[in-house]
Order: C-alpha cells, then structure tokens, then sequence
C-alpha cells in the first residue's frame, strides 16, 4: 500500500495511509512511498523519488494532477514561510505538529497519486539500492546537529570578513543537508544548509565534535588512483605524485612540479604528453567508457559528453560515486555504535569519533582503503576540532 511520511526524523514517526494519520507507529502493510525517512530504514519499502533519479514531485507530476498538485504545494509554501516568519526550525519540531491535520491528508493525497504513476511509468534503475543507501546516510547526516563553537573566531572578529562570518552562522541551520542530484557526475552539492563545502578553510576551527574528537579519512591523488583502477593497473600503496615523480617523469623535477603537471595534462585534450600518456592512457580511457557521445562509467551512470568532457565525467564521477559507496560501508560498520559520519568533504570522509570504538579504528581505515579499483592509499587525520587535524600513522 502507498504512504506518506510526514517527517523524516527519527523522533517523528508518523504517516498518512488511505487517508488517516497514524502517530508513533508504523502499519505492517506499507510499501511503497516518496521518499526516505528516518524510522523506515529497517523497512522494505519502495521509493518512488529513486525510480525516476531524483526528480522532484514538480517534475514528474502528471498533467492530470496537475492542478491538485499546484494548489496543496502553494498551501505548503505558505505554512513554510509562517514558519520562517515565527523562526520555528524543523529540526528541532516535527512537521505535522505544525501543520493541520487536513492539509497533510489532502497533501498526502495527491504525494500518493504522483507516486502511483512513476511506479507505473517509470523503471527501476540500475542504480536504485546504491541512491536509497546514499539517502540514508544523507538523511542521518542532515538530522545530526553540528557542534558550532563561534568563540573559536574572537581572535579574528578584527577583520570585516570574519564579522561577516560570524553573522552568517548565528542565523543558519546548524545542519548539513546533501543534494546527490544536483550535479551531472554524481558529486554532492548541498542545499540550504550549513556551507561546508565551501566554507573557508580558516574557518573551520568552529566546528568541533560531539563526542570526543574528529577522525577524517582522505584518499591520496583520489582522482588519479581512480584512473590507474579503470586502466587495470596496480594502486602504489605510496604518495602517487611521488610515484609519478620517479616512476612517470624519471625523477625529473619536484612532487609539487609532478602533481601540476600531471593534472594540466590530464583534463586537457590538447595537451600533449608522452610520458603522462604512457601510464595514464587518456585513448585506452575514452575507448572503453565513452562511445562518441556519452560516457558510461564502471557504476553505470550515463552523462552525455563530447570528447573534450569526456576524460573529466568519467574519472570524476566515478571517483565521486566510489567515494560514496565507500562511506556507505563504513556508515553500515557504525551502525549502533556511538561514533557516526558527521559530513563529507569532496573526497574526504569525518567521523565524530568516541574513545570507546577506538579499537575500530584501523578496521574503518582499511574497510575505507580496499575498493573497486584496488586498495587506495588513506591519509588520516584527527582533531578536537575540523581546523586544527592532525595527520596519524595508522597501521
């Protein structure tokens, strides 16, 4: 039977089926809604948002619904910015204790109907059981809280754009929310939400753990080991650009000098490079994952592409989703432990860290480490806050 939830947090049970509302427990024959929430991850349900990639209610609405559909999201709309106005977070209250009973029926209906035709419309994808364990992960990332300690930036609050910081942070959300849509290869933006992907790294000292200190995993020269991994070639469990330094480039120049080198060749096609073109074989690339007008990458996402993108989308989104996939397995190890994944950085992966799954330590790293493509070299740092990380030696 087709459902609704009217929150996605865990302390927000409750959801809308054949036109009832039902609080803090959940009917056995449900099985399929909208989207992911909290309390239904043990459950096997089927979501409508990840048959049809991602598009949003908006898009794959049908011209028949169109009209209902228009006139509860319009009523949606305005109890949003009543919330705003009152400054009421829906992190810290549940959606349906805000809202009247009705609206979230009538509302519920027409989720229910848009649901029904892209089951019946729509295939399920390739991808489907990776993009609700990605769901997953980014809903229990966006329900935690960030411990934001703006007293971190009184020795800077001197300076106009420190002031400016400080400001942005007293009104924002202190949550992380994820968009695994938004862009083409598949690399998370995010939305609304505390910018921590974009974030001045002299600010990042004001985010401090909850439990005990910040663990960070972060591949070495991810991008690259990616491309030696879709070329069938061994990962060197030593600095890449060290590696390319002697083993590509003969020793010739600096690490500094390897690495810029090697990468202004790489995502340029008019580049020309013997000894990058030796090892890194941009042709051999595009001939296995891009057939003249779309790449496809070894997770089987399409992106359509012309030559000089093609290098670009596939190692990149195929760094992106094997980044993914690799939090994913480390977000099932934490399960039930007090540890948990606080956010992601491009390829860099940080756990709020608690003394007492220490001994786990070494087991998340080489869980981390071994991935489709060979076992990627890991670089781990630690911190009792995100600016001040150390790096470690975990063997």
């Amino acid at each position: 039977m087709v459902f609704q939830s009217l929150d996605d947090k865990n302390q927000c049970v409750a959801v809308c089926v054949a036109g009832k509302i039902i609080r803090n427990k959940l009917p056995k024959n449900i099985k399929s809604t909208w989207d992911y929430s909290e309390f239904l991850k043990d459950k096997d349900i089927e979501y409508a948002k990840y048959y049809c990639g991602g598009k949003s209610l908006d898009e794959v609405c049908p011209k028949k619904f169109r009209k209902k559909w228009n006139a509860v999201k319009s009523r949606l709309e305005a109890f949003y910015r009543s919330m705003k106005e009152a400054e009421l977070s829906l992190n810290d209250h549940c959606f349906y204790d805000l809202v009247p009973e009705q609206f979230l029926i009538d509302f519920c209906h027409v989720k229910n109907q848009i649901c029904n035709f892209v089951f019946n419309n729509y295939t399920k994808p390739d991808n489907y059981q990776y993009m609700v364990s990605l769901a997953k992960v980014l809903t229990e990332i966006k329900n935690k809280k960030l411990n934001i300690d703006l007293s971190m930036l009184n020795n800077d609050l001197h300076k106009f754009k420190a002031r400016q910081f400080a400001r942005k942070m007293k009104k924002i959300q202190p949550h992380v929310i994820y968009d695994p849509f938004k862009t083409k290869t598949g690399r998370l933006a995010t939305k609304r939400s505390f910018p921590i992907l974009t974030m001045d790294r002299s600010y990042r000292k004001i985010l401090k753990p909850n439990n005990d200190w910040f663990l960070e995993f972060d591949y070495n020269a991810a991008e690259l080991r990616v491309l030696l991994g879709l070329l069938g070639k061994e990962q060197p469990q030593k600095d890449l650009h060290e590696w390319n330094l002697k083993n590509v480039y003969a020793g010739t120049g600096t690490r500094k000098e390897a690495k810029e080198r090697i990468f202004a060749w790489l995502y340029n096609p008019q580049s020309q490079d013997t000894l990058s073109n030796r090892v890194y074989n941009r042709e051999e690339l595009l001939t296995k994952y891009w057939n003249g007008t779309h790449v496809k990458t070894c997770f089987s996402r399409e992106i359509e592409a012309d030559e000089y993108h093609a290098v670009n989308y596939i190692v990149q989104s195929t760094a992106a989703e094997l980044f993914l996939r690799q939090m994913i397995k480390l977000w099932e190890v934490l399960e039930g432990k007090k540890s948990y994944i606080a956010f992601c950085l491009h390829d860099a992966l940080v756990i709020d860290f608690s003394e007492e799954d220490q001994f786990k330590l070494n087991d998340l790293k080489e869980i981390f480490a071994e991935t489709k493509l060979g076992k990627f070299k890991v670089n781990v740092s630690a911190g009792k806050d995100y600016g001040n990380m150390k790096k470690l030696q975990v063997h």
